[in-house]
Protein backbone atom coordinates (compact mmCIF):
# COMPACT_ATOMS: atom_id res chain seq x y z
CA UNK A 1 0.00 0.00 0.00
CA UNK A 2 1.37 3.20 -1.11
CA UNK A 3 2.15 5.85 1.75
CA UNK A 4 0.39 9.48 1.59
CA UNK A 5 3.28 11.96 0.52
CA UNK A 6 3.20 15.04 2.05
CA UNK A 7 4.33 18.54 0.27
CA UNK A 8 4.24 19.96 3.86
CA UNK A 9 4.17 19.70 7.27
CA UNK A 10 4.25 22.51 10.35
CA UNK A 11 3.37 22.95 13.53
CA UNK A 12 0.70 26.06 13.49
CA UNK A 13 -0.56 27.50 17.07
CA UNK A 14 -1.72 26.35 20.31
CA UNK A 15 -5.11 27.50 21.43
CA UNK A 16 -5.86 27.68 25.84
CA UNK A 17 -9.39 28.58 25.24
CA UNK A 18 -12.35 29.47 22.48
CA UNK A 19 -11.02 32.63 21.51
CA UNK A 20 -7.74 31.18 20.36
CA UNK A 21 -9.19 28.52 18.53
CA UNK A 22 -8.77 29.26 14.49
CA UNK A 23 -10.81 29.94 12.12
CA UNK A 24 -9.88 28.98 8.43
CA UNK A 25 -10.90 27.64 5.34
CA UNK A 26 -9.46 24.85 6.20
CA UNK A 27 -10.97 21.19 7.29
CA UNK A 28 -9.99 19.67 11.13
CA UNK A 29 -9.32 16.15 11.88
CA UNK A 30 -9.83 16.29 15.61
CA UNK A 31 -7.95 14.05 17.57
CA UNK A 32 -8.25 12.63 21.11
CA UNK A 33 -6.98 10.27 23.75
CA UNK A 34 -6.29 9.62 27.49
CA UNK A 35 -3.05 11.30 28.15
CA UNK A 36 0.21 9.23 27.07
CA UNK A 37 -1.71 7.20 24.76
CA UNK A 38 0.82 8.37 21.79
CA UNK A 39 -1.28 10.68 20.18
CA UNK A 40 1.85 12.93 19.64
CA UNK A 41 3.99 9.82 18.16
CA UNK A 42 0.58 9.21 15.72
CA UNK A 43 0.87 12.51 14.52
CA UNK A 44 4.47 12.20 13.77
CA UNK A 45 3.88 9.02 12.26
CA UNK A 46 0.94 10.02 9.79
CA UNK A 47 3.60 13.47 9.26
CA UNK A 48 6.87 11.19 8.34
CA UNK A 49 8.72 13.47 10.63
CA UNK A 50 8.68 14.77 14.28
CA UNK A 51 6.37 17.39 14.36
CA UNK A 52 4.71 16.76 17.83
CA UNK A 53 7.13 16.33 20.90
CA UNK A 54 6.32 12.84 23.15
CA UNK A 55 7.05 12.35 26.31
CA UNK A 56 6.30 10.16 28.86
CA UNK A 57 5.14 11.54 31.64
CA UNK A 58 1.43 11.81 31.13
CA UNK A 59 -1.05 15.08 30.86
CA UNK A 60 1.67 17.23 28.87
CA UNK A 61 -0.75 18.34 26.03
CA UNK A 62 -3.27 20.62 27.57
CA UNK A 63 -3.56 22.71 24.81
CA UNK A 64 -4.86 22.06 21.55
CA UNK A 65 -2.09 21.93 18.97
CA UNK A 66 -2.75 22.57 15.60
CA UNK A 67 -0.41 21.20 12.54
CA UNK A 68 -1.38 21.95 9.31
CA UNK A 69 -0.42 19.10 6.67
CA UNK A 70 -0.46 19.21 2.63
CA UNK A 71 -0.61 16.24 1.23
CA UNK A 72 0.34 15.69 -2.25
CA UNK A 73 -2.89 14.71 -3.87
CA UNK A 74 -5.69 16.25 -2.26
CA UNK A 75 -6.08 19.26 0.34
CA UNK A 76 -4.46 20.86 3.04
CA UNK A 77 -5.92 20.56 6.11
CA UNK A 78 -5.51 20.81 10.33
CA UNK A 79 -4.41 17.82 12.37
CA UNK A 80 -5.40 19.43 16.25
CA UNK A 81 -4.62 17.14 19.16
CA UNK A 82 -6.88 17.93 21.91
CA UNK A 83 -5.46 17.22 25.55
CA UNK A 84 -5.25 14.30 26.51
CA UNK A 85 -7.81 13.17 29.44
CA UNK A 86 -8.14 10.19 32.18
CA UNK A 87 -4.99 10.75 33.89
CA UNK A 88 -5.20 12.07 37.62
CA UNK A 89 -9.10 12.01 37.20
CA UNK A 90 -10.49 15.48 38.48
CA UNK A 91 -7.28 17.13 38.35
CA UNK A 92 -6.65 19.69 36.09
CA UNK A 93 -5.41 17.92 33.09
CA UNK A 94 -9.33 16.14 32.98
CA UNK A 95 -10.61 19.56 33.52
CA UNK A 96 -8.61 21.14 30.48
CA UNK A 97 -9.81 18.04 28.15
CA UNK A 98 -13.40 18.95 29.24
CA UNK A 99 -13.38 22.98 29.19
CA UNK A 100 -11.14 22.79 25.43
CA UNK A 101 -13.31 19.93 23.86
CA UNK A 102 -16.67 21.72 24.82
CA UNK A 103 -15.23 25.33 23.27
CA UNK A 104 -13.88 23.03 20.46
CA UNK A 105 -16.78 21.54 19.53
CA UNK A 106 -19.16 23.84 20.88
CA UNK A 107 -17.72 27.10 20.94
CA UNK A 108 -18.52 27.46 24.73
CA UNK A 109 -21.03 25.75 27.16
CA UNK A 110 -24.11 27.92 26.43
CA UNK A 111 -23.36 27.38 22.53
CA UNK A 112 -25.81 24.86 20.12
CA UNK A 113 -23.38 24.70 17.04
CA UNK A 114 -21.34 21.80 16.13
CA UNK A 115 -18.05 23.00 14.78
CA UNK A 116 -18.54 23.34 10.86
CA UNK A 117 -14.23 22.75 10.25
CA UNK A 118 -14.44 19.23 11.44
CA UNK A 119 -14.32 16.35 9.17
CA UNK A 120 -13.82 13.57 11.56
CA UNK A 121 -12.40 12.33 15.17
CA UNK A 122 -9.70 10.08 16.19
CA UNK A 123 -9.90 8.13 19.26
CA UNK A 124 -7.10 6.67 20.36
CA UNK A 125 -7.00 3.88 22.56
CA UNK A 126 -3.96 1.74 24.29
CA UNK A 127 -4.61 -1.37 22.44
CA UNK A 128 -2.63 -2.69 26.07
CA UNK A 129 -5.81 -1.88 28.18
CA UNK A 130 -9.15 -1.75 25.60
CA UNK A 131 -12.13 -1.19 27.49
CA UNK A 132 -11.21 1.52 29.92
CA UNK A 133 -14.18 3.11 31.33
CA UNK A 134 -12.86 6.91 30.21
CA UNK A 135 -12.33 5.71 27.05
CA UNK A 136 -16.04 4.03 26.51
CA UNK A 137 -17.29 7.12 28.12
CA UNK A 138 -15.08 9.45 25.29
CA UNK A 139 -16.60 7.06 22.43
CA UNK A 140 -20.07 7.68 23.72
CA UNK A 141 -19.76 11.81 23.98
CA UNK A 142 -18.00 11.46 20.15
CA UNK A 143 -20.71 9.43 19.21
CA UNK A 144 -23.72 12.10 20.21
CA UNK A 145 -21.77 14.56 18.53
CA UNK A 146 -22.72 13.39 14.89
CA UNK A 147 -19.64 13.84 13.41
CA UNK A 148 -17.66 11.09 11.99
CA UNK A 149 -15.82 9.37 14.32
CA UNK A 150 -12.89 6.20 14.26
CA UNK A 151 -11.30 4.28 16.91
CA UNK A 152 -7.47 3.72 16.79
CA UNK A 153 -5.50 1.48 19.38
CA UNK A 154 -1.80 2.20 19.44
CA UNK A 155 1.33 0.35 20.86
CA UNK A 156 -0.19 -3.02 18.94
CA UNK A 157 3.74 -3.55 18.58
CA UNK A 158 4.07 -4.41 22.40
CA UNK A 159 1.41 -7.01 22.12
CA UNK A 160 2.35 -11.02 21.56
CA UNK A 161 0.00 -12.54 18.80
CA UNK A 162 -2.09 -13.83 21.29
CA UNK A 163 -2.58 -10.95 23.26
CA UNK A 164 -3.64 -8.78 19.80
CA UNK A 165 -6.23 -11.74 19.60
CA UNK A 166 -7.80 -10.85 23.15
CA UNK A 167 -7.47 -7.21 22.40
CA UNK A 168 -9.33 -6.94 19.28
CA UNK A 169 -12.16 -8.90 20.63
CA UNK A 170 -12.19 -6.86 24.06
CA UNK A 171 -11.83 -3.58 21.83
CA UNK A 172 -14.93 -4.74 19.89
CA UNK A 173 -16.70 -5.72 22.22
CA UNK A 174 -16.25 -2.66 24.07
CA UNK A 175 -17.10 0.01 21.39
CA UNK A 176 -19.09 -2.13 19.43
CA UNK A 177 -17.19 -1.57 16.46
CA UNK A 178 -13.84 -3.18 15.29
CA UNK A 179 -11.09 -0.57 15.82
CA UNK A 180 -8.30 0.08 14.05
CA UNK A 181 -4.58 -1.73 15.40
CA UNK A 182 -1.46 0.76 14.78
CA UNK A 183 2.17 1.13 15.95
CA UNK A 184 4.03 4.19 15.76
CA UNK A 185 6.70 2.40 16.14
CA UNK A 186 6.35 -0.35 13.18
CA UNK A 187 4.36 1.62 11.23
CA UNK A 188 1.37 -1.02 11.25
CA UNK A 189 -1.77 0.95 10.52
CA UNK A 190 -0.66 4.02 9.48
CA UNK A 191 -1.43 4.24 6.12
CA UNK A 192 -5.45 2.33 6.54
CA UNK A 193 -5.27 5.70 9.04
CA UNK A 194 -4.71 8.14 6.17
CA UNK A 195 -6.71 6.23 3.81
CA UNK A 196 -9.82 7.00 6.47
CA UNK A 197 -8.52 10.48 6.70
CA UNK A 198 -8.76 11.03 2.83
CA UNK A 199 -12.15 9.76 3.12
CA UNK A 200 -13.24 12.09 5.52
CA UNK A 201 -11.79 15.21 3.62
CA UNK A 202 -13.31 14.15 0.82
CA UNK A 203 -16.70 14.29 2.14
CA UNK A 204 -15.97 17.33 3.62
CA UNK A 205 -17.91 20.79 2.87
CA UNK A 206 -16.66 23.96 3.26
CA UNK A 207 -19.42 26.01 5.38
CA UNK A 208 -21.03 28.71 3.35
CA UNK A 209 -20.06 32.04 4.74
Amino acid sequence: MARTRLTAAQFVTSAASARDLLQTPLAELAMAGRSNVGKSSVINALAGRTLARTSAAPGKTRLANYYRLEPERGQAFHLVDLPGYGYARGAKEGRAFASLAQEYFFGGADAVWMRPAIAGVVLLVDARHPGLESDVEAFRWFTTQGCPLRIVATKVDKLSRAERQRAMAALQQAFGTAALLTSAQTGEGIDELWIWIAQQLAQWTRPAR
